[in-house]
Protein backbone atom coordinates (compact mmCIF):
# COMPACT_ATOMS: atom_id res chain seq x y z
CA UNK A 1 0.00 0.00 0.00
CA UNK A 2 1.32 3.43 -0.97
CA UNK A 3 1.12 5.96 1.87
CA UNK A 4 0.54 9.62 0.98
CA UNK A 5 0.50 12.53 3.41
CA UNK A 6 -1.59 15.61 2.74
CA UNK A 7 -1.31 18.83 4.76
CA UNK A 8 -4.03 21.46 4.50
CA UNK A 9 -3.13 24.93 5.79
CA UNK A 10 -5.56 27.78 6.33
CA UNK A 11 -7.72 29.67 8.80
CA UNK A 12 -11.16 29.10 10.37
CA UNK A 13 -12.92 27.94 7.19
CA UNK A 14 -10.19 25.34 6.72
CA UNK A 15 -10.38 24.34 10.38
CA UNK A 16 -14.10 23.65 9.84
CA UNK A 17 -16.01 26.47 11.52
CA UNK A 18 -19.82 26.12 11.37
CA UNK A 19 -19.92 22.60 9.93
CA UNK A 20 -21.58 20.79 12.83
CA UNK A 21 -22.35 17.80 10.63
CA UNK A 22 -18.92 16.59 9.45
CA UNK A 23 -16.39 19.09 10.82
CA UNK A 24 -15.60 21.05 7.67
CA UNK A 25 -14.49 20.51 4.09
CA UNK A 26 -11.06 19.14 5.07
CA UNK A 27 -12.59 16.48 7.29
CA UNK A 28 -15.07 15.66 4.53
CA UNK A 29 -12.09 15.11 2.24
CA UNK A 30 -10.44 12.91 4.86
CA UNK A 31 -13.60 10.81 5.26
CA UNK A 32 -13.85 10.41 1.48
CA UNK A 33 -10.23 9.25 1.22
CA UNK A 34 -10.54 6.95 4.25
CA UNK A 35 -13.55 5.16 2.76
CA UNK A 36 -12.05 4.32 -0.63
CA UNK A 37 -10.82 0.86 -1.56
CA UNK A 38 -7.58 1.75 -3.34
CA UNK A 39 -3.90 0.90 -3.10
CA UNK A 40 -2.95 4.39 -1.96
CA UNK A 41 -3.64 5.55 1.59
CA UNK A 42 -3.81 9.22 2.55
CA UNK A 43 -3.12 10.71 5.96
CA UNK A 44 -4.88 14.08 5.88
CA UNK A 45 -3.83 16.68 8.46
CA UNK A 46 -6.08 19.70 8.98
CA UNK A 47 -3.70 22.51 9.93
CA UNK A 48 -6.21 25.36 9.79
CA UNK A 49 -5.99 27.88 12.63
CA UNK A 50 -8.79 30.37 13.27
CA UNK A 51 -7.69 33.93 12.46
CA UNK A 52 -4.50 32.88 10.70
CA UNK A 53 -2.87 34.97 7.97
CA UNK A 54 0.32 34.69 5.91
CA UNK A 55 2.43 36.04 8.78
CA UNK A 56 1.20 33.28 11.05
CA UNK A 57 1.52 30.60 8.40
CA UNK A 58 5.11 31.61 7.70
CA UNK A 59 5.99 31.01 11.35
CA UNK A 60 4.76 27.43 11.34
CA UNK A 61 4.70 25.91 7.86
CA UNK A 62 8.32 24.72 7.81
CA UNK A 63 8.02 23.07 11.23
CA UNK A 64 4.72 21.42 10.31
CA UNK A 65 6.15 20.11 7.02
CA UNK A 66 9.37 18.81 8.57
CA UNK A 67 7.36 16.95 11.22
CA UNK A 68 5.13 15.18 8.67
CA UNK A 69 7.02 15.14 5.33
CA UNK A 70 3.93 15.67 3.12
CA UNK A 71 3.50 14.49 -0.46
CA UNK A 72 0.75 17.08 -1.08
CA UNK A 73 0.27 20.57 0.38
CA UNK A 74 -2.98 22.54 0.06
CA UNK A 75 -2.93 26.19 1.13
CA UNK A 76 -6.04 28.33 1.68
CA UNK A 77 -4.86 31.67 3.05
CA UNK A 78 -5.36 35.36 2.34
CA UNK A 79 -8.87 36.27 3.38
CA UNK A 80 -7.85 37.42 6.86
CA UNK A 81 -4.87 39.26 5.35
CA UNK A 82 -7.37 41.46 3.48
CA UNK A 83 -9.22 42.69 6.60
CA UNK A 84 -8.17 46.34 6.88
CA UNK A 85 -8.06 47.88 10.39
CA UNK A 86 -7.81 44.39 11.86
CA UNK A 87 -4.92 42.82 13.76
CA UNK A 88 -4.72 40.15 11.02
CA UNK A 89 -4.41 42.67 8.15
CA UNK A 90 -1.39 42.25 5.88
CA UNK A 91 -0.82 44.86 3.13
CA UNK A 92 -1.01 43.52 -0.41
CA UNK A 93 2.70 43.95 -1.19
CA UNK A 94 3.74 42.10 1.98
CA UNK A 95 1.10 39.45 1.29
CA UNK A 96 2.71 38.67 -2.07
CA UNK A 97 6.18 38.43 -0.50
CA UNK A 98 4.83 36.16 2.22
CA UNK A 99 3.12 33.91 -0.32
CA UNK A 100 6.35 33.56 -2.29
CA UNK A 101 8.22 32.61 0.88
CA UNK A 102 5.52 30.08 1.79
CA UNK A 103 5.79 28.47 -1.65
CA UNK A 104 9.59 28.40 -1.49
CA UNK A 105 9.41 26.49 1.80
CA UNK A 106 6.74 24.14 0.44
CA UNK A 107 8.77 23.34 -2.68
CA UNK A 108 11.59 22.02 -0.53
CA UNK A 109 9.21 19.27 0.57
CA UNK A 110 7.03 18.46 -2.45
CA UNK A 111 6.11 19.57 -5.97
CA UNK A 112 2.40 18.87 -5.34
CA UNK A 113 1.27 22.27 -4.05
CA UNK A 114 -2.22 23.69 -4.53
CA UNK A 115 -3.30 27.25 -3.74
CA UNK A 116 -7.00 27.86 -3.15
CA UNK A 117 -8.32 31.24 -4.19
CA UNK A 118 -10.43 33.46 -1.97
CA UNK A 119 -14.17 32.93 -1.67
CA UNK A 120 -16.87 35.59 -1.71
CA UNK A 121 -18.65 37.18 1.24
CA UNK A 122 -22.11 38.52 2.01
CA UNK A 123 -21.20 42.17 2.52
CA UNK A 124 -24.51 42.91 4.23
CA UNK A 125 -23.03 40.96 7.16
CA UNK A 126 -19.30 41.62 6.79
CA UNK A 127 -19.06 45.30 5.81
CA UNK A 128 -18.50 45.98 8.67
CA UNK A 129 -18.37 42.85 10.79
CA UNK A 130 -20.69 42.88 13.85
CA UNK A 131 -17.87 42.43 16.38
CA UNK A 132 -15.80 45.43 15.20
CA UNK A 133 -17.36 48.29 13.20
CA UNK A 134 -13.93 49.39 11.95
CA UNK A 135 -13.22 46.04 10.25
CA UNK A 136 -14.71 44.86 6.97
CA UNK A 137 -14.37 41.86 4.71
CA UNK A 138 -15.31 42.92 1.17
CA UNK A 139 -15.46 41.14 -2.16
CA UNK A 140 -13.34 43.87 -3.72
CA UNK A 141 -10.53 43.24 -1.24
CA UNK A 142 -10.89 39.47 -1.63
CA UNK A 143 -10.52 39.89 -5.40
CA UNK A 144 -7.30 41.90 -4.99
CA UNK A 145 -5.75 39.22 -2.80
CA UNK A 146 -7.05 36.50 -5.10
CA UNK A 147 -5.20 38.13 -8.02
CA UNK A 148 -1.98 37.89 -6.03
CA UNK A 149 -2.62 34.22 -5.28
CA UNK A 150 -3.16 33.56 -9.00
CA UNK A 151 -0.04 35.56 -9.87
CA UNK A 152 2.11 33.63 -7.40
CA UNK A 153 0.74 30.28 -8.61
CA UNK A 154 1.52 31.18 -12.22
CA UNK A 155 5.00 32.49 -11.42
CA UNK A 156 5.90 29.44 -9.33
CA UNK A 157 4.22 27.01 -11.76
CA UNK A 158 1.95 25.45 -9.16
CA UNK A 159 -1.77 24.72 -9.14
CA UNK A 160 -4.41 27.36 -8.43
CA UNK A 161 -8.03 26.47 -7.71
CA UNK A 162 -10.62 29.20 -8.15
CA UNK A 163 -13.17 29.50 -5.33
CA UNK A 164 -14.77 32.92 -5.91
CA UNK A 165 -17.55 31.53 -8.11
CA UNK A 166 -18.47 28.62 -5.87
CA UNK A 167 -20.79 29.83 -3.13
CA UNK A 168 -23.71 32.19 -2.76
CA UNK A 169 -25.17 33.90 0.31
CA UNK A 170 -27.18 30.80 1.24
CA UNK A 171 -23.94 28.84 1.61
CA UNK A 172 -22.52 31.20 4.25
CA UNK A 173 -23.28 30.93 7.96
CA UNK A 174 -22.36 34.45 9.05
CA UNK A 175 -21.52 36.19 5.80
CA UNK A 176 -17.95 34.89 5.61
CA UNK A 177 -17.73 31.31 6.93
CA UNK A 178 -19.32 28.48 4.96
CA UNK A 179 -22.20 26.57 6.51
CA UNK A 180 -22.71 22.81 6.10
CA UNK A 181 -23.81 23.25 2.48
CA UNK A 182 -20.87 25.57 1.79
CA UNK A 183 -18.33 23.14 3.24
CA UNK A 184 -19.79 20.37 1.07
CA UNK A 185 -19.36 22.53 -2.03
CA UNK A 186 -15.72 23.27 -1.18
CA UNK A 187 -15.04 19.60 -0.52
CA UNK A 188 -16.56 18.56 -3.85
CA UNK A 189 -14.55 21.12 -5.81
CA UNK A 190 -11.27 20.23 -4.09
CA UNK A 191 -11.93 16.51 -4.45
CA UNK A 192 -12.72 16.82 -8.17
CA UNK A 193 -9.61 18.95 -8.70
CA UNK A 194 -7.40 16.39 -6.94
CA UNK A 195 -8.86 13.60 -9.06
CA UNK A 196 -8.40 15.63 -12.24
CA UNK A 197 -4.75 16.29 -11.34
CA UNK A 198 -4.33 12.56 -10.59
CA UNK A 199 -3.24 13.29 -7.04
CA UNK A 200 -6.02 11.02 -5.78
CA UNK A 201 -8.06 8.32 -7.50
Amino acid sequence: MKEEIMLVFGASSTWGAWDFEKGGWVNRLRLFLDNRETEDYFEVYNLGISGDNTRGLLKRIEIECEARNPTTIIISIGENDSAKNSYVYVPLEEFEKNMLKIIKISKKITSKIILLGTKRVDESKTNPVPWDKSVSYTNKDFEEYDKVIMKVAKKEKISYLKMSDLMNKEDLEDGIHPNIKGHEKIFQRVKDFLINKKIIK
